[in-house]
This record gives structure tokens, C-alpha cells and sequence, in this order.
């Protein structure tokens, strides 16, 4: 088909493109931006006709002449169709300026009207094709689009090859899409000699969990937990086709599968993939079913089960390509997880039954075991429910809460109804809300809020005794994150049901204080919470609420700077402890490491969040996970590795996205590492997006890190103003809080030095004489070696150069020998920046040596690319007019004073933004400032007071 310059694509290709295309969509794009081809490929369902027709449509601007064709299977037998679809609608145009020869084959070859082929009018055919795109690329240029090249007729693949390889500097392009298989999909080789010698190969990956995620929120399939998007994304493989398929299955399906339990794979997805098994005996598809039923198969796992012939039963799978075949892996894989699970739901449910029977005795270990038994039984048994509860113990104990929560669940649908809600004094069973309940507590600490959500609710909708629905309440409270706000009506009824038992009212005082904190902002009141929570649960003889109330309080005064933290973090870490609330990430072990990197001792606050982190993994606690990465990233940024905070914070950011936990947090600190040793422009992006999270769920503490860490990325970005707006207000929020120490955020250096830059040197001296006043009185060695680097350059401001370099030369060796590596950095970037601007300073580069060596061994490129920067903007004279202009320009302020004296000198505003490490924004609004104050109206007047000549 041919379309002209009014082509357009359906609108909806569009928002499907952005979700998981943006990198290949950008590589694609920018290739034909060049007047390049694109061969995009990957596996069926993988997006490319999706990415094709978006790259069309956005092209098509740019090409007059959109030529198209899409191939099928059941069509690639028929000669020249292709060319037919591609050139039948422009034939009657580009015909008439043909050679006769030409003309004859090619209408001969669209029309069928005659007995062309390519072995009898061969040269003829080749040479039509290429006179008829250049004749369009004579009018303009020419985008050829090719979807489906695999099931491209043999005739028209050889017929616009020869053509590719001939067009030279006509302004043709081709875009074209292929299927390929595999992990690396090198069999599009062949479908290059279709395209022009300058084609880009673009390959299509698998989605991420995320991005699943993302398109099924898209396509409104927004219902389902994050449990069951992760079930579905390791079904489909990140294959987006099945994921929505197995999306709409579960939307459309009155009852959704339990964890645990198999994903009902919709018939279209069942025939795609299980055509091959009819060819299979019913010895060998059986023999499948069971290696679908097991966590990892194994031809003696598939043998203890039952099935002797094994061996020979799978390889006949393998030649069928059902199987994937490795020599040196011992497990057997399917080609595609949707293989197991579409074979797993065709089978009838009394099959599915026996598989599971064979396995509980053959599979070696005893969780598995346990697992197989319970999808064998129906109905309630008690012995099948205590052995699940046993294997839950166990997942528990090496780590897979997930796992632990997903058998606590089967036990408990094991367990007849009425057995004790509670295990009685004589040490009776569990009943089922009890088993409930414990897999809840096992969801949340695998990160899967959702889900212990669900289970929680439901235990509420019947239980009576206080302790289960305390119990429930307070998953319902965690289970909402920072959003706390959102439980406001929780907590009314909780305390209801706590009564006057000190044991449950320790625990909802526990959750209040983290409310006071999160919604309110208001840290005297939480830290009172907390207290009187840690006396309720000692008076209760529960100490692990003690613990973690005990905790709160010490990481609470530590921020509010209260004199008594020390003493608090000391209760907290006296024994006995507990093993779940030393490695929280609410823990004791976390307020030392607070108080650690608080106090400026780096390497032992790496030491501890280290060993946290390495026991959260190993316990499987999700969300202590995400942030142990924050933090240890956070501890390296501050220690100056750049480059590996960068990799901490985007590891915590990305497994924050595929959990739903604490993605405000991970987005604030990943702004803070891109913004020193990334790229500036996605740092302002994240801390927009922190910022976002935190305004939504009402969470007043983590929105002023979140602003602080957009204040610092805007400073690096050149945007002193944006960042003093950003800034001022963190300081608001946190004189709100009742936050004291300088050391929580520590971006009071940054305002101080974004006041200076845009000409407000007095209220950067007032914020650092009253932060200097707590960093004293805590002890905050960091915090005031980077006030002085900042009131430094508040005495440069001011003139008084030669103190300015002393201090700032004082504050970069303290820096250093504290282990702040960027912030000595940053010392020696202004000490040089100011030895730049004496009078017979060296050109070029050499002030600048020292700062940029210490950059580079920060790997701190954002400011690296600053010191490039002021050495291509050269030497900064500190004043550079006459006695009576200086005198006019008494009454500026400094800035204001160095913008009028750099126009003077006939620098542009651009210029002037590079040299003094501002933006321009900045100059326009210092330089109407100027004006106002000295009655003129012109960069022109400026000039004349130089020239001593009056202004009109």
C-alpha cells in the first residue's frame, strides 16, 4: 500500500510504545533521523509491529511517499505479492517514465497478466523496481515499511534487495520487521540482504516485571495483586502478547487462582503453544505433566516418580522444541514457561492430581514434598495442614518468606474449620485464621503488601479474639507503606479492639508514633508515642515490639538532635534481642548505623549496613533489602564512590519498582547518586518523582528529602534559583518537624552556596552562622567543614578573596581526613574556581588540576564536566571597572555587582551563566534586578557607565 503525506497510524500504538520501548523506540528513531534503514526483530509477540507502526507514523512527516506491505505465512508461497502491496498504488505514476523492457515485466509481475519471472525477465524485474524508488525519491523522500520480512515472498525479498544494495545517496528508507527466536536472534541475517547496506539491527528484549506491570495498568487490567503481575511475568517470560493474554484471562475469570496455584492460560495462548504436544505419545505427555508440576525436574526426579522411559519420553519433547536441551544442566527446561503452564491447565484436574501424589513421595526435599501433598488432597486433613505448616517453618528459616506465606496459605485451607482460632494453653493446633494470619506476616516481609492485605481482611470479616484482630489490624497498617494516611480510620477501631491489654496497646502506640511521624510530620509527638510504646510492651513482656519501639524512639531523637539519643540507642541494643528486629530496617541495628554516618564515621557505618544488608538477603526481608541498599549507597556517595553508589542506588530503585516498597525512597537517593556521578537531567527526574510519592501519601519526612535531593540536583544542573525555591523549602518542612541536626540532610552547605550564587550573600551567612550553632552543639565534624567551604565563598562574594582561600583550603583538608571524598572535591573546585580569578593566574587548566583528579577519583562526572566548563570559560577578572563605576554599582549586591561587571566587559548572557556557574535564567533576572536599582533600562546604559557617559 501506498500513503501519502496525511499517513497516520491508530492512536493507540502509541501509549502501548512508551511502556518498555522507550531505548530501542530512541535507537530506531535516531537512525532514520539520519536518513539510515531499521531492521527491528525478536520473537513472536514481542511488540515489533507495535514499534513499527509508531516509527511509521512518526516518520512519515519527514517522507512524502510511505510505501508498505506486511507479509503472512499462508501468503509467502504467492510471487511478487509483496511488491504488489508496495508499489500498486504508485505504479500508474512511476510506469510512464519507465524503459519499455522495464515496464512490461514489472506490470506483468504485479497484475499476473502475463507469465513474468524473476528466471525469464530477471534483469528487467531488478531494474524496474530501482528506476520506480528512485523515481519517488526524486520527489522526496521514501520510506519503505516491511512488517513480517520471514513470510516474505522469495520473488519480492531477492527483487528489493537487489534495489537496497543499488539506491546509493537516493533518499530511500526502509524500516522493516523480522520474527526471530532465541536469546540473541541471529538469524536476521539473511532478511539484511533485503535491506540497505546501512541498516541498523534493532532487537526487541522481554519486558521486565515492571513494565508488565505497566502495560497491563494500561490496557485496565489494574485489579490484580502485585503476587499475580509477578506470576504473570515469569509465565510470559516478558513476552508482552502472552502477559496481556494472561491478563485479560485473569480479568475476565470469576475466581482468581490462590498463590500457589497455576495462572489459567486463555485457549488462544493454549493452542499457540501445544500444537506440537498432539504429535507427542500419552506416555511422553504425561511424563510432561509431571515435569510441569515440579519446581525443578529432573530425568531421576521424573523416575521416582513413576515415569520409567524418561529419558527417551523427553528427548522426544526436545526434537519437538518443547524442551530446551542443555548438556551441562541437569534440570529440565521448557522452551517457554508458557509451555509448562499451558500444559499444566489443559490437564484435567484428577491428572494434575497424580502428578502432584507422585512428586509428594519422589521430590527429596521436604517443602516441596509438603507442597505436592496439599495440591494432591482435597477437602481439609490435619496432618496434611500441620505438614504444611511445618514446610512453611522451614521456607521461613532459610529465607523464602514468600514461599512460607504461599504454604501457610495451603495449611490453612488444610485445616478443618473447626479447629482452635488459637492455639490453647494445652498447646493445641493452630486453627486456620491463626495460619492466616502467620502467612500475612510471611507476605509482608517478602514485600508483597497486596497480598497480606487480602489475607488480613479476610481474617477481620470473622474474627472475634482481640489478639487475631490486633494481629490482622496491624498487617492492614503495615501493608500500606508510607501511606499512612490512608489507615487514618484504622487506628480508631484497633485501639477499640486492644482494650486495656498492654501487650496489643504497645503495638498499635507502636504504629501511631510511625504515624505522628509520617502524616504529621511532628517528631516530638512520635518519639513520645514510641516511649510510652516501648513501657506498654515491657509491661507486656513483648520484646520484640519493645525492641522496635525502643528503636523509633532513639532514630526519632537522633534526627530531632535530642540529647538523649545515645542513651536510647544503648536500651535498644542491650539483650536478650531479637533476631528479626536486629536486622529490620527499622531495627536497632539501624538507628546505630543513623547515628554511625550521622557522627561521621563512615567506615563503620559501611560496616554495619553491610552486615544488615547481608542478613536481610539472607532472611528474605524485601523491604529492609531495598533500603540497606539505599543506605549503604547513600554511605558510599557520602565516602565519594560515585560510581558505586550509582549501581546501589539503581539496584534499590529497581527492586523497589518490582515490589512496590519504598519507591520514594529508592527515587530520592537514585537522584542524589545520578546527580553526582550519573546523569543530571534523570536526577532532576527522579527527585520530581520522589517528591511526587511522598506528596501523595502525605509522608511530610520523606518530601523533605526528596526536595533536598532536587535542591542538590538543580545546583549541579547550573540552576542556583531553582534550587534556593527548593531548598527554602526543606527548611520550612523541617523547622515544622521539629528537626534539628544539621546531619540528616545535610543540605544546608547547598542553599548557603545557591544564596551566594544568585546574590544574596546575607541570608547564606545567617543560615550557616544558625546550622553552625547545632553542628556544634552535636558534634557534626562534616557539617561544619562544608559550612565553612560555603561561607567561604560568602567572603569571596563580599571581597575578601584571600580569607575565602584559606578557608576554603582549611575546609578541604578536613574533609578529607573525614573521608568525604566529593565534598573535598568540591572544596578544591572552589578554591581553584577563585585562584582562577587572581590577577596573573594561569590559563588554561592548571588552577583547575587538583579539583578535577579529585573528581575523577570520585567518578563524579555531572561535576567534572562543570570543571570543563569554567576552564572553557577562562578567567573570571574579580573587578574589572573604573573608581566612578564602581561607585555607581556600590548599592548591588555582590551578583548583581559581577553580572553588570561582566556585561560591561561585553559578555553575552550565556557567557556570563558559564563563567560565574549559573543559569542564564538566572543572569536575565539578576541583570532586571540591576536595572531597577540603577535606574537604567538596557544592557547599553550598563555599557555607558563603564564608559563614564551618561544614561538618557
Amino acid at each position: 500500500m501506498t500513503v501519502r503525506r496525511d499517513f497516520k497510524d491508530p492512536a493507540r500504538c502509541r501509549p502501548d510504545l512508551v511502556i518498555g520501548r522507550e531505548e530501542p523506540f530512541a535507537e530506531a528513531r535516531e537512525q532514520l533521523a539520519r536518513g539510515g534503514s531499521v531492521l527491528l526483530h525478536g520473537p513472536a509477540g514481542i511488540g515489533k509491529s507495535t514499534v513499527l507502526r509508531a516509527l511509521a507514523a512518526d516518520n512519515a512527516g519527514g517522507a512524502p511517499t510511505v510505501l508498505r506491505c506486511s507479509a503472512t505465512e499462508s501468503e509467502s508461497h504467492l510471487p511478487f505479492l509483496a511488491l504488489a502491496d508496495l508499489f500498486g498504488l504508485v505504479l500508474e505514476k512511476v510506469c510512464g517514465a519507465l524503459p519499455a523492457a522495464q515496464r512490461t515485466a514489472l506490470e506483468s509481475a504485479l497484475t499476473g497478466r502475463g507469465e513474468s519471472t524473476l528466471q525469464r525477465d530477471g534483469l528487467a524485474l531488478r531494474l524496474a523496481v530501482l528506476s520506480v524508488l528512485r523515481a519517488l525519491a526524486a520527489e522526496g523522500p521514501v520510506l519503505v515499511v516491511a512488517d513480517d520480512l520471514q513470510w516474505l515472498d522469495s520473488a519480492s525479498a531477492e527483487l528489493l534487495g537487489f534495489a537496497a544494495r543499488r539506491l546509493g545517496d537516493a533518499p530511500v528508507q526502509m524500516l522493516c520487521a523480522v520474527r526471530t527466536e532465541g536469546a540473541e536472534g541471529q538469524e536476521y541475517d539473511r532478511h539484511l540482504r533485503a535491506c540497505p547496506p546501512d541498516t541498523r539491527v534493532v532487537r526487541l528484549g522481554p519486558f521486565s516485571r515492571t513494565q508488565v506491570s505497566a502495560l497491563l495498568d494500561h490496557r485496565g487490567y489494574t485489579g490484580l495483586s502485585r503476587s499475580t503481575v509477578r506470576d504473570i511475568h515469569r509465565t510470559s517470560d516478558g513476552n508482552p502478547l502472552f502477559a496481556l493474554e494472561l491478563g485479560r484471562a485473569l480479568a475476565e475469570s470469576p475466581a482468581r487462582p490462590r498463590p500457589g496455584e497455576p495462572l489459567p492460560v486463555p485457549t488462544s495462548l493454549r493452542a499457540l503453544v501445544l500444537s506440537r504436544l498432539e504429535m507427542l505419545s500419552d506416555d511422553a505427555r504425561r511424563t510432561l505433566l509431571v515435569a510441569s508440576a515440579g519446581a525443578r525436574p529432573t530425568p531421576a526426579l521424573l523416575h521416582a516418580a513413576g515415569r520409567d522411559h524418561a529419558e527417551e519420553e523427553t528427548a522426544q519433547a526436545a526434537a519437538l522444541g518443547l524442551l530446551a536441551t542443555d548438556p551441562e544442566e541437569p534440570a529440565l527446561r521448557f522452551a517457554h514457561p508458557l509451555i509448562s503452564a499451558a500444559l499444566y491447565a489443559e490437564a484435567p484436574a484428577h491428572e494434575r492430581r497424580a502428578a502432584h501424589a507422585a512428586l509428594s513421595t519422589a521430590a527429596s526435599d521436604p517443602i516441596e514434598r509438603a507442597r505436592h501433598l496439599a495440591l494432591a488432597t482435597t477437602g481439609t486433613d490435619p496432618e496434611v495442614a500441620a505438614r504444611l505448616a511445618e514446610a512453611a517453618a522451614l521456607a521461613r528459616d532459610r529465607g523464602a518468606p514468600s514461599v512460607a506465606a504461599s504454604l501457610g496459605l495451603l495449611a490453612a485451607r488444610r485445616t478443618p474449620a473447626d479447629t482452635a482460632d488459637a492455639a490453647d494453653a494445652a498447646g493445641g493446633a493452630p486453627g486456620p485464621d491463626e495460619r492466616r494470619l502467620q502467612a500475612a506476616e510471611d507476605a509482608i516481609t517478602a514485600g508483597e503488601a497486596d497480598l497480606a492485605r487480602d489475607i488480613a481482611r479476610e481474617v477481620l470479616t470473622r474474627a472475634t479474639v482481640p489478639a487475631e484482630r490486633v494481629r490482622a489490624w496491624m498487617v492492614v497498617i503495615e501493608a500500606a507503606g508510607q501511606a499512612l494516611g490512608e489507615v487514618d480510620a484504622v487506628f480508631p477501631q484497633v485501639l477499640a479492639d486492644a482494650g486495656d491489654d498492654p501487650r496489643l496497646l504497645a503495638l498499635v502506640h507502636y504504629q501511631l508514633a510511625w504515624r505522628e511521624l509520617v502524616v504529621d510530620g511532628d517528631f516530638g509527638k512520635a518519639r513520645r508515642e514510641a516511649a510510652h510504646a516501648a513501657d506498654l510492651a515491657a509491661r507486656g513482656a513483648d520484646r520484640r515490639t519493645e525492641l522496635m519501639a525502643l528503636a523509633f524512639q532513639s532514630s526519632t531523637e537522633t534526627l530531632m538532635g535530642h540529647p538523649a539519643a545515645p542513651a536510647t540507642i544503648k536500651r535498644a541494643l542491650r539483650e536478650p534481642q531479637d533476631p528479626f528486629v536486629a536486622c529490620h530496617h527499622n531495627g536497632a541495628g539501624m538507628a546505630r548505623f543513623r547515628w554511625l554516618l550521622m557522627s561521621d564515621q563512615l567506615p563503620e557505618a559501611r560496616k554495619s549496613i553491610t552486615g544488615l544488608l547481608r542478613e536481610a538477603r539472607r532472611r528474605g526481608m524485601v523491604e529492609s533489602e531495598v533500603h540497606f541498599l539505599r543506605f549503604l549507597a547513600d554511605t558510599e556517595l557520602r565516602s565519594g564512590h560515585c560510581g558505586r553508589a550509582l549501581d546501589l542506588a539503581r539496584e534499590s530503585l529497581r527492586l523497589a519498582r518490582d515490589s512496590g516498597i519504598g519507591e520514594g525512597a529508592s527515587a530520592m537517593l537514585a537522584s542524589l547518586a545520578e546527580a553526582s556521578g550519573g546523569d543530571v537531567e534523570r536526577a532532576l527526574a527522579l527527585a520530581r518523582e520522589a517528591a511526587d510519592h511522598a506528596e501523595v501519601d502525605g509522608d511530610q519526612m520523606y518530601l523533605s528529602l526528596a526536595l533536598a535531593a532536587f535542591g542538590y540536583a538543580q545546583s549541579v544542573a547550573g540552576d542556583a534559583a531553582g534550587a534556593v525555591r527548593s531548598l527554602r523549602r526543606v527548611r520550612e518542612l523541617e523547622q515544622g518537624m521539629g528537626i534539628t541536626d544539621p546531619a540528616r540532610g545535610r543540605w544546608h552547605g547547598d542553599l548557603a552556596e545557591a544564596l551566594v550564587r544568585i546574590g544574596e550573600p546575607g541570608e547564606a551567612q545567617e543560615l550557616i552562622d544558625l546550622t553552625r550553632v547545632h553542628a556544634l552543639r552535636l558534634d557534626r565534624a562534616g557539617v561544619l567543614a562544608v559550612l565553612d567551604r560555603a561561607e567561604a565563598l560568602v567572603r569571596a562574594a563580599r571581597g575578601e578573596h584571600e580569607a575565602a582561600r584559606k578557608q576554603l583550603a582549611s575546609a578541604q583538608a578536613r574533609l578529607g581526613r573525614l573521608g568525604y571524598g566529593l565534598e573535598e572535591a568540591r572544596a578544591a573546585f572552589a578554591l581553584a574556581r577563585l585562584r582562577a580569578r587572581r590577577p596573573g593566574a594561569a590559563p588554561g587548566h592548571a588552577p583547575y588540576n587538583e579539583a578535577a583528579r579529585l573528581f575523577r577519583r570520585c567518578r563524579a562526572l555531572p561535576w567534572l564536566r562543570q570543571v570543563d566548563t569554567a576552564v572553557a570559560a577562562g578567567p573570571v577578572e574579580p573587578d574589572t571597572v573604573s573608581a566612578d563605576t564602581s561607585a555607581a554599582l556600590d548599592g548591588l549586591a555582590s551578583m548583581e555587582r559581577q553580572v553588570a561587571s561582566l556585561v560591561m566587559e561585553g559578555a553575552t548572557n550565556r557567557e556570563i551563566a558559564a563563567r560565574l556557574f549559573i543559569s542564564v535564567k538566572t543572569v536575565e533576572a539578576t541583570l532586571t534586578r540591576v536595572y531597577r536599582k540603577l535606574g537604567i533600562r538596557s544592557r547599553v546604559d550598563i555599557v555607558r557607565l563603564a564608559a563614564g557617559r551618561r544614561t538618557r
